[in-house]
């Protein structure tokens, strides 16, 4: 704390000015005033008593502006009062709100100062007053009122000086109980702020997926059935027709998806009903494969055991990413088999083509094997996608029949 600061305290008000002038003027009416006139007391003229009393009480108009000026101002007007008055004033009153207002609005050691100024005007103030009774004599009667009014001038500082440290204390500890829970506040504020902006990216990685797998799967599959279409068109019209009516369903169906993806988004109220329909299933993997291609077959071991909705999307759109990796890298001749392998603790799911691949191998893995990744790591599964020695391209994911926890997110988007 700089020197400002500490001789002006900053939180004083304009209404604290007229509340510690109010202060001061009653401390004038009350102990100035009646004392000043009832000259029988001393021996001061008038006029300089109450000029020598008013310089107590006027500098209780600092009291919250300038505890340590007021403490300057009442040091000064004491020194006069001791040397012009010979006996003790009504204007003592004002030293317990002195020592009471340093305390409670100055900071640190510079409060001790009123103590030590106390201490040392509880000796003089009393030795003053005991030797203009009394002259220079000592007398045990006299040594017995010294040593009981410097006690009591002691006690008008030290008192108030106690009860002002601790309303201080309780103040800035209440202060710092409000500046802790502010800073609570603002941290669980940014902590949830946090948290939604996790739970906004986990979404929007999510659909980001469902967009893809959606889009390049239907698309792959339509230009594969237009390519093949077009190539048998002069010489078999029917297998052109049947290229068409696939790729008219498979737009029919990615933008029937897409539409329940966008509805979810908008959260319409009017957007129920046909919009909400099952996820894709393991049932439904049979009609993806033979859909997607001619060259791709299904293979399928065991039984398929009861799991969760979540589960079954994951292997759905394992399987339908690779197919679409298939149709769009291994060529127009090559081959793919789909295989589904179900045991009581695990499911195995593998697909493998012969095609060459692509022309140029890249390190860094696209969307689609990120997005199967993903998917797979959310089920405690594990994740094989790599080219083969001899040609040709596999896929093979191994996932956990019982999963730890299910994963509603990816169950929100298609129900």
């Amino acid at each position: 704390m700089n020197t400002r600061e500490l001789l002006f305290p900053p939180g004083a008000t304009r209404h604290d000015w007229v509340l510690d002038g109010m202060l001061a003027l009653a401390m004038f009416l009350v102990t100035v005033l009646p004392y000043a006139s009832y000259s029988a007391w001393n021996t001061t003229p008038r006029m300089l008593l109450m000029v020598t009393l008013s310089l107590m009480v006027l500098p209780l108009v600092l009291r919250r502006h300038s505890p340590l000026l007021m403490l300057a101002g009442c040091t000064f007007a004491g020194i006069v009062q001791v040397i012009v008055v010979n006996t003790f004033t009504a204007t003592l009153v004002v030293l317990p709100i002195v020592a009471y207002s340093v305390a409670r609005w100055v900071p640190g050691v510079a409060a001790r100062s009123v103590v030590a100024i106390g201490g040392f005007a509880s000796i003089i103030g009393p030795l003053r007053w005991a030797t203009a009774t009394q002259g220079f004599t000592i007398s045990a009667r006299g040594i017995v009122l010294f040593v009981l009014a410097s006690f009591v001038c002691l006690g008008l500082i030290v008192t108030p000086y106690a009860i002002g440290r601790r309303v201080r204390e309780s103040s800035v500890a209440h202060a710092d109980r409000i500046a802790a829970a502010e800073e609570r506040y603002q941290l669980l504020l940014a902590e949830r702020e946090q948290q939604a902006r996790l739970a906004e990216s986990r979404a929007r990685a999510t659909i980001a997926r469902e967009l893809h797998d959606i889009v390049a799967h239907s698309l792959s599959v339509m230009i594969v059935q237009a390519e093949g279409g077009r190539a048998v068109a002069a010489k078999r019209p029917e297998a052109a027709v049947n290229a068409l009516d696939t790729i008219a369903d498979t737009g029919r169906e990615a933008l029937s998806e897409m539409r329940r993806i966008v509805g979810v988004l908008r959260s319409e109220p009017e957007r129920r009903g046909a919009d909400w329909e099952p996820a894709p299933s393991l049932a439904d993997i049979g009609e993806l494969v033979h859909r997607a291609s001619d060259r791709a077959t299904l293979v399928v071991h065991g039984q398929p055991p009861r799991v969760s909705p979540a589960l079954e999307l994951t292997i759905y759109r394992v399987v339908q990413e690779a197919l679409t990796n298939f149709l769009k890298h291994a060529g127009p001749t090559a081959t793919a088999v789909v295989t589904l392998a179900y045991h009581p603790t695990e499911i195995m799911v593998e697909i493998v083509d012969n095609g060459p691949g692509p022309t140029q191998v890249t390190t860094t893995p696209g969307h689609g094997l990120r997005g199967m990744a993903e998917r797979v790591t959310s089920m405690d599964g594990r994740l094989e996608a790599h080219p083969l020695a001899l040609g040709g391209f596999v896929v093979r994911a191994v996932l956990p029949v019982h999963h730890r926890a299910t994963t509603t997110i990816d169950r929100g988007v298609h129900r």
